[in-house]
Parts: C-alpha cells; sequence; structure tokens
C-alpha cells in the first residue's frame, strides 16, 4: 500500500511538473487526475490532499529558479556585488518592483478569498468551467493582439503593463483557468510578445507560489504527519524534474505556435471529461 501511494504522488507530480507552466492549468489538471482516479482523499483528509496540489508547486518552481537563476540575481541586485565603485545598472532591465505591482491584486486576492477558493473551487466541474472560459480567452488574445509586438523582452515592460498583466492574472485564482494563459493572454494583447509574457508569467510565478504554498503550510500545519511525507517529498521530486525539461520546451516553442494550440487542446480535455466523468 505505501508503494502505491508513492506512485500516486509521483504520477501528480509529474502531472504537476509538465503542465504548471504550459497555459492548460496545472491546478485544474492535478484536480481532475486526482478526483477521477487516484482520489488522494482515500488517504489523505482533504485539507491536505487540497494542500499538497499546491506544495507540490514548489518542486515547479524550484525548475524555474534553476532555469531564471541569472534573472532572479539582477533582480535581487546581486549581480552588483562584483562590480567596480562607480559602475551603475543598466537601466533597461526589469525590476524587482515592476514584479511586485504585478503581484499585488492576485496576492490581495488569493489572501482575502483563499478560504473560499479552498472550500468551493477545487472540483472537477470547477475545473472544466475555468478551461472553457481561459481558452477563449488565450484565442481572443491571439486574434486580436497586435500583430506586431511591441514589447519583445520583459526588459521593455513599463509598470502600467506589469500592473495590467497583474490583474488579469487574478483570473488565475479560479482552479483551471490557468496562470500562465491568463497573465501570457493579457501580455499579448497589450502588446508584448508571447515569449516576453512568458518569462514576466514564470518570475511572477516564483514569489506568488511560494508565498501561497506558505499559507497553506501554516494553516495546514496540524493535518501533517509523518506518515504522510514520503508522500510529499515524492511528488515534490518527480514535480521538479518534470518541470525542467517542459519549461525548457514550453519557451522555446511558445513564440512560434502562440496560445491558440493550448486553447484548442483544454476544449477537446473538457469534451473527453464530460464524456467519460458525467
Amino acid at each position: 500500500m505505501e508503494i502505491f501511494i508513492i506512485l500516486k504522488a509521483i504520477l501528480l507530480g509529474i502531472v504537476e511538473g509538465l503542465t504548471e507552466f504550459a497555459p492548460v492549468s496545472s491546478t485544474g489538471h492535478m484536480i481532475i487526475v486526482d478526483d477521477m482516479w487516484l482520489q488522494s482523499e482515500e488517504f489523505l483528509t482533504k485539507y491536505v490532499a487540497n494542500t499538497f496540489k499546491i506544495v507540490i508547486q514548489l518542486g515547479s518552481i524550484l525548475a524555474v529558479i534553476v532555469i531564471f537563476r541569472a534573472r532572479f540575481i539582477q533582480l535581487l541586485g546581486l549581480d552588483r556585488l562584483g562590480k567596480k565603485k562607480g559602475q551603475t545598472p543598466t537601466s533597461n532591465q526589469l525590476k524587482l518592483s515592476q514584479v511586485i505591482v504585478g503581484l499585488i491584486p492576485a496576492g490581495v486576492l488569493g489572501v482575502l478569498f483563499e478560504d473560499y477558493i479552498d472550500e468551493y473551487l477545487f472540483s472537477i466541474t470547477t475545473v472544466l468551467i475555468g478551461l472553457v472560459v481561459g481558452a477563449i480567452l488565450m484565442i481572443l488574445a491571439d486574434l486580436f493582439g497586435p500583430k506586431e509586438s511591441k514589447v519583445e523582452s520583459v526588459d521593455q515592460m513599463t509598470y502600467k503593463q506589469a500592473l495590467i498583466v497583474g490583474f488579469i492574472q487574478c483570473l488565475s485564482l479560479w482552479p483551471g483557468f490557468s496562470r500562465s494563459g491568463s497573465t501570457i493572454s493579457g501580455g499579448v494583447l497589450l502588446g508584448m510578445s508571447h515569449r516576453a509574457a512568458a518569462d514576466f508569467t514564470f518570475i511572477m510565478a516564483v514569489p506568488m507560489m511560494v508565498g501561497a504554498s506558505a499559507l497553506s503550510l501554516l494553516k495546514n500545519w496540524q493535518y501533517f504527519t509523518m506518515g504522510a511525507m514520503p508522500f510529499f517529498i515524492a511528488g515534490f521530486i518527480s514535480a521538479f524534474a518534470f518541470a525542467l525539461l517542459s519549461i525548457r520546451f514550453f519557451l522555446k516553442l511558445i513564440n512560434k505556435i502562440k496560445l491558440v494550440p493550448f486553447a484548442i487542446y483544454r476544449i477537446v480535455l473538457v469534451f473527453v471529461i464530460l464524456v467519460i466523468y458525467f
């Protein structure tokens, strides 16, 4: 039984790692896979099971930190430590303050409505709604976004664009909508290239997901036991490994195929789930 539980955790970690940064909703996929087949709530409480789905995202976040380590070093100002006195940083670089501006809207709403989201929105029905509505937004972004991108790199972003993308990111609080799906769509509609919007999405995801995981851990600490730890560790490691692969692949792909193919996948997935599950 213990080995079977670990295999379930590894599978959920693989789903998380492969889908976290593609605009298809990793949370939605984990809810679908878990509720329909794995049913982790049979051996974990509801709150621990939901918390696990958030905590293993830390594995994916670690992958982002590894891949974007140079960018995070620059944002934190650590790249200036080795420079000679008198040298000034390049002005046309993404600033930490811009990232913070982008984080504020979803961060505030996430804290205010975290209990409601955990209690009422983690279900297959709400995920299917999020997948469809998010797919529509992605199609609209590709159809009506500027034909020529004005922002090819995150270093060209303005504070206004960061704030608007931050507000659009609030849609991702609905499971199934997808953080990357909402923010990349928002960025494209604002004139950003798909790659620049994706980069900003990944950078914002680190503090956002670390904060969400920390909040969930603190709130549900009493539900954790030593018996559940192997389940969490296995999920974390598999999410990290597969996120490393999927992030590199996605970043090479996004400017070429854009968002519509992902939107079509989401709609097809909803149709398949409706046929199988309902």
